[in-house]
């Protein structure tokens, strides 16, 4: 089948998060199970200073290769990609993001035909993407490239919806009578994933359990009842992992390489953390590991409040990431009164986070909503056994067999839970079953492609 990827950010050319891992990734996979992938992208500044072959095809549009041979297409403006962040600054959202946005999805539609690729299905990403549903269903509907086209658009966040002031709804280019309740408006204002949600053939979100939960007032952001009228086209495929990079047998940023078929390096990675770290070295404690970003969505309301209590268990505990300077600073208190507990690391530390991953006994991922969750997978890879709140995409990967899950989102539970994880760790039989069983674990873009690959029939023969 041919497709068309549209996403707003592809590693290794540009990335602010998760969704930069899905647009690298997954095409990979897709090609792999035979299907003929275009990717298009917006040429951010950087892009062409990367040690990327980079060939040109016009003034606006140029390519690289991934894969085998599938071509990432960069839609080039200076005007609204010549900008150090993808989507805003340390000022916030830059404000030009619907016509930034606009321009990239007309423009991407307009490639398609330019060079001659007539996708099956254009699989769309969140909100960035979503107004191409829209326009194939309106503006392009009566020319003959576009109307067989198909459109499939993945939410990875419902959090984030692209949600502009209502006066500029005529930079869209649309009918005035799609600023209404059944079209793109949303309480008096624009929201473009509301559109695609609209106007996709199909959607589907990064697990099972998010596809459920963003039907309910408590978890759609406003957009549960429409997700509602769609259930029949909405579905859950949870995102994989690329074991060519998180792989504890090949790691190359880990001390000690080790494997499901030999456990006992694992130890000496355990060893060279705490060293790092500045923790005293003690195989009989476990170490806790924690890489994310410090908010409130990733649980660090109800872990703040529990660290107290932590710091007085047999237990260390190695922090990764930056966040919330509310966060930081409770954090900072804490390290600066249990030294002998706590490493805090307020950066971005890919290194880091390997070193994390092999080294930790338990992986701390307790977050009050969690669309898929990449942190656990790579923990199950890693024989770190993964603690988490059961929200998303930690409800589909994560059960008693392969971790520890905690089922009511308060300090008392999270607490609780952590001491059972360590009354665990110091039966070693239990312990040794637990890992084996989490490194047993497949989460491989594979699997995830496989599923894709059912949902692109179902979609085109909608």
């Amino acid at each position: 089948m041919k497709i068309a990827m549209v996403i707003s950010e592809v590693v290794p050319f540009a990335k602010t998060g998760g969704l930069a891992d899905v647009g690298g990734a997954l095409p990979l996979a897709l090609e792999y199970c035979g299907h003929e992938i275009i990717v298009i992208m917006p040429g951010y500044l950087g892009i062409a200073d990367a040690k990327i072959k980079i060939n040109r095809v016009s003034e606006d549009i140029s390519f690289s290769i991934i894969g085998k041979n599938i071509k990432v297409y960069f839609l080039r403006n200076s005007l609204y990609f010549d900008r150090p962040g993808l989507y805003g600054d340390r000022n916030g959202d830059y404000t030009d993001n619907l016509e930034r946005f606009t321009f990239f999805c007309r423009r991407g539609l307009n490639l398609l035909k330019e060079i001659d690729f007539k996708p099956d299905i254009l699989h769309l990403h969140d909100w960035q993407a979503s107004l191409m549903a829209v326009y194939l269903k309106t503006l392009y509907a009566d020319n003959s490239f576009y109307n067989r086209i198909k459109s499939l658009l993945t939410i990875h966040n419902i959090g984030y919806q692209g949600i502009f002031a209502k006066d500029e709804f005529a930079k869209l280019g649309l009918s005035e009578n799609l600023f209404s309740v059944n079209g793109l408006e949303f309480y008096d204002r624009i929201n473009l994933l509301k559109g695609g949600v609209i106007f996709a053939d199909f959607l589907n979100t990064v697990s099972p359990t998010y596809a459920k939960e963003i039907q309910t007032k408590e978890f759609g952001f406003g957009l549960e009842g429409l997700l509602r009228e769609r259930k029949n086209v909405l579905s859950g495929i949870l995102n994989g992992i690329d074991y060519s990079v998180w792989d504890p047998d090949t790691d190359k940023f880990i001390l000690h390489n080790y494997s499901l078929r030999d456990l006992k390096n694992k130890a000496w990675d355990k060893e060279d953390l705490q060293k790092k770290c500045g923790l005293p070295v003690n195989a009989a404690v476990p170490v806790l590991g924690i890489v994310s970003r410090l908010a409130e969505q990733k649980g660090f309301d109800i872990f703040a409040e529990s660290l107290e209590e932590f710091c007085k268990m047999e237990a260390q505990l190695v922090i990764l990431g930056t966040g919330d300077q509310k966060y930081h600073q409770i954090l900072k208190g804490a390290v600066k009164k249990y030294p002998q507990n706590i490493s805090l690391n307020l950066r971005f530390d890919d290194p880091l986070a390997h070193k994390i991953y092999a080294g930790s006994d338990i992986f701390l991922m307790p977050s009050k909503y969690e669309p898929c969750g990449l942190g656990q997978l790579i923990s199950l890879r890693y024989g770190t056994i993964p603690l988490v709140f059961k929200t998303g995409g930690f409800a589909d990967t994560i059960n008693k067999n392969n971790g520890f899950v905690f089922t009511g989102y308060t300090k008392l539970e999270l607490v609780k839970t952590i001491k059972q994880a360590i009354s665990v760790f110091k039966n070693k039989t239990q312990w040794r079953r637990l890992v084996l069983n989490a490194m047993g674990c497949n989460f491989s873009w594979k699997a995830s492609a496989d599923k894709y690959s059912q949902l692109y029939v179902k979609t085109k023969e909608k």
